[in-house]
């Protein structure tokens, strides 16, 4: 019958249901196929089907001989950017560590971001596993000293994302550009990322303006491609 979900359709929506609404947090290993099979009775190929939709939309992950575990970090997606975040660890949970928060002037990135001004807010984080302070990530994200942001040199941005921050200041992002590219990181960023000079990382870079127009952020990000994964979202 059209427009009738099928068995591991329903049982997947369940469970995503139970994921988005924090009844299952990020990181807690979902029951076995049995389990769940018994559950919903039907056959431990429906729920492997069933998990397979769920790890398709990036709620899951599996791990060969542990099995599923929630990833789903509890942030909406409501990032029309379709911003690849950086990003969800594949092992295990992480945390992000603020390294500064600085007022910085950038003439050629604000040339090549068609800015009148050369001043910026940047945000430099790192991602790290919770578990043993292994490395993820590096971001540099160059905000608009604009109400909001042009304090937080000062004041610190706390807990805060810089997503965050943009919409307290008011600019939330419309549209942009997202690039990703691979390369070998220098000695500054191997110091930063605990690793040693021209080990191989990937490069992510987006631009993301309001919908007048103007300028709402610059992210510089470098992603330890076997810890880290690409997750887009998109419709």
């Amino acid at each position: 019958m059209t427009g009738v979900p099928l068995k591991h359709q329903r049982i997947s929506s369940i469970l995503a249901r139970e994921i988005r609404t924090g009844s299952r947090p990020a990181g807690e290993r979902l029951p076995g196929e049995h389990a769940l099979a018994q559950r919903f009775g039907v056959s431990r190929t429906t729920v492997r089907a069933a998990l397979a939709e769920l790890t398709e939309q990036g709620l899951i992950t599996t791990r060969t001989g542990k099995g599923s575990y929630v990833r789903f970090d509890g942030r909406p997606p409501d990032d029309r950017l379709g911003w690849a975040r950086p990003l969800t660890p594949r092992d295990a949970d992480s945390t992000v560590r603020t390294l500064a928060v600085r007022e910085t002037r950038d003439s050629a990135l604000a040339a090549g971001l068609g800015l009148a001004k050369d001043t910026f807010v940047c945000v430099e984080r790192t991602r790290e596993l919770a578990a043993d302070g292994t490395v993820l990530s590096y971001e540099r994200c160059f905000l608009p000293p604009v109400p909001g942001i042009r304090e937080l040199p000062a004041r610190g941005i706390g807990r805060q994302s810089p997503a965050e921050v943009l919409r307290r200041a008011g600019l939330r992002p419309d549209h942009g550009e997202q690039r990703i590219s691979g390369r070998r990181i220098d000695a500054r960023e191997a110091g930063l990322l605990r690793r040693a000079p021209g080990e191989w990382f990937l490069a992510v870079t987006r631009t993301s303006r309001a919908a007048d127009g103007s300028f709402a952020e610059h992210v510089v990000c470098l992603l330890d491609p076997d810890h880290v994964e690409l997750a887009l979202t998109v419709g």
